[in-house]
């Protein structure tokens, strides 16, 4: 009887110490979201600014490139 008890703590605990895989990267995921959220809060005015910077400078790059007088690189 005490061995037959052994065995199932033995296998209770290999199988209550197995790592679930893709736990750890849902958790990231949740993590990254949540501080990106926070980001964009806090961060909110100059985060503005700077995506209307990059967006007037691709549609400057895109206007010349459209209309052929992009100079060569």
């Amino acid at each position: 009887m005490k061995k037959f008890m052994k065995e199932i703590m033995k296998k209770a605990v290999r199988k209550g110490m197995r790592k679930e895989p893709g736990i750890d990267g849902i958790l990231v995921t949740v993590g990254l979201c949540i501080i990106a959220l926070l980001l964009c809060v806090v961060m909110k005015d100059s985060m503005t600014g700077f995506i209307e910077t990059i967006v007037k400078s691709m549609t400057e790059k895109a206007g010349t490139i459209l209309s052929g007088t992009a100079a060569l690189v």
